[in-house]
């Protein structure tokens, strides 16, 4: 076994551990040790397989850096209040997906050889990826919350087996709580997208000559924008809360996964193309 594939199974086998403790109800410090631990070993990873001057980039990676962000940001919200079993779901989620890019790599970038904006780019389109999909996830705390409430929601089924899920060991917060959280952390992502979309365009002009490439990319990546920005101008006008809030978020994170994610896996994995 290569010592490079260790440093990838080392911050697994932690999360695993933060996982089977949170499973039983667990809230040690030897856990928040443990996870602490983990985030900086997954953070090393990042950064892997090292050359001169070059960073490997694509769907795995992409993949890795956002759940690490959003274990990341759950820690540091579950810190200040219970989140009911937020982290016992990205858990099992990060042992699998922090090893994957030692599998599929992705593809070698000479950084010195991009144009300026190129690494700027990259990092906010990362952190918007990250932002989202912590969003994504406080929408299914949403929604289990409001499947608690509603008395005819049966116990039996995916809604209750979910609710199961994310309130294993914890209570959830009330539901005001949870939409407070989740507009807040969907203001940041939005902006990371804005951020995102205009150094796109302007990367797109110097690379490629014009200030939008249309593809398939660009078209998922422009609509998960407005959807989000939709959602925060209808509260903003309109109240809109709950449901509306819940689908948008979630189809928003979807259209970001399929505008980059989505592309890279069926070039790398597919294909076989990197």
């Amino acid at each position: 076994m290569s010592i490079v594939l260790i440093l990838f199974l080392l911050p697994a086998a932690l999360y695993a551990a933060v996982w089977r403790s949170s499973a039983g109800g667990a809230r040690s410090g030897a856990a928040g040790a443990l996870l602490a631990l983990a985030l900086v070993l997954h953070a090393i990873t990042l950064f892997l397989p090292m050359q001169a001057g070059a960073f490997h980039y694509g769907f795995a990676k992409l993949l890795s850096a956002t759940v690490w962000i959003g274990m990341l940001l759950a820690w540091i919200e579950t810190s200040r209040m219970s989140v009911g079993g937020l982290l016992g779901l990205l858990a099992p989620l990060a042992t699998v997906v922090v090893v994957l890019p030692h599998f599929f790599p992705g593809t070698a970038f000479q950084l010195d050889a991009q144009p300026p904006l190129f690494v700027p780019h990259l990092v906010a389109g990362t952190l918007a990826y990250g932002v989202m999909f912590l969003a994504a996830l406080q929408a299914l705390l949403m929604m289990a919350a409001r499947r608690q409430l509603d008395p005819r929601t049966p116990s039996q089924g995916g809604g209750g087996r979910l609710a199961a899920v994310l309130a294993s060991g914890d209570s959830l917060p009330p539901l005001l709580v949870l939409e407070r959280m989740l507009f807040r952390v969907i203001g940041v992502g939005f902006m990371l997208l804005l951020l995102t979309t205009v150094t796109g365009i302007v990367f797109s002009e110097e690379v490629f000559g014009k200030p939008l490439r249309i593809d398939h990319k660009t078209v998922f990546s422009l609509v998960a924008t407005i959807a989000v920005g939709l959602l925060l101008a209808g509260r903003w006008l309109w109240g809109w809360r709950g449901r509306i809030a819940v689908r948008l978020t979630l189809g928003g994170f979807g259209l970001l996964l399929l505008s980059y994610v989505g592309s890279r896996f069926v070039l790398e994995v597919v294909l076989r193309r990197v």
